[in-house]
């Protein structure tokens, strides 16, 4: 490192312009506190309208499995009951999040993991009442319909992913 031997002050430079070029780096990347629409941080990017997208997205879905199962009239209690699975629980707002890891930070490790099984149990309950609500449908379908709502339901099929990993 040949400008090592160089003067204090050729150094001092050297220290200083690299630091300096560090600053500038790190603020080209730096989200700024208030995006569009006064939103910051993630709804900026991924806010209400785009939940909004998703869920209509999710109701094409919906209504194109319903057109493809040609249900019958006897069929449509049972199609509401696992329609209304479906639906997404609304994302919290950031001042909800903002509240949520306040309360969070005050709470002792105990109480936190108390919290976290809480809502690791209200997940598990919404999980327990789709699954019912599918067994419930499925068991109403006729052997072809039930075919169709396999090759429909795939995990995976409406989201671009593709399962790349080699079968052993």
């Amino acid at each position: 490192m040949k400008w090592m031997n160089g003067s204090v002050t050729q150094r001092a430079l050297m220290v200083g312009l690299l630091a300096g070029s560090g600053l500038v780096a790190a603020s080209a990347f730096a989200m700024p506190a208030g995006g569009p629409e006064g939103k910051g941080g993630c709804e900026t990017r991924h806010g209400q309208q785009a939940h909004g997208k998703w869920e209509e997205h999710r109701s094409e879905r919906l209504s194109a499995l319903k057109e493809k199962l040609k249900l019958q009239p006897g069929q449509e209690a049972a199609w509401n009951a696992f329609a209304s699975t479906r639906k997404t629980a609304q994302h919290p707002t950031r001042d909800d999040r903002a509240a949520r890891r306040s309360k969070f930070a005050r709470l002792n490790t105990l109480q936190r993991l108390d919290m976290l099984q809480a809502r690791s149990d209200q997940r598990h309950a919404r999980m327990v009442e789709r699954t019912q609500a599918i067994r419930t449908f499925y068991a109403q379908l006729s052997p072809e319909q039930q075919s169709v709502f396999d090759a429909e339901t795939m995990p995976g099929r409406h989201h671009g992913h593709h399962n790349h990993r080699q079968q052993s």
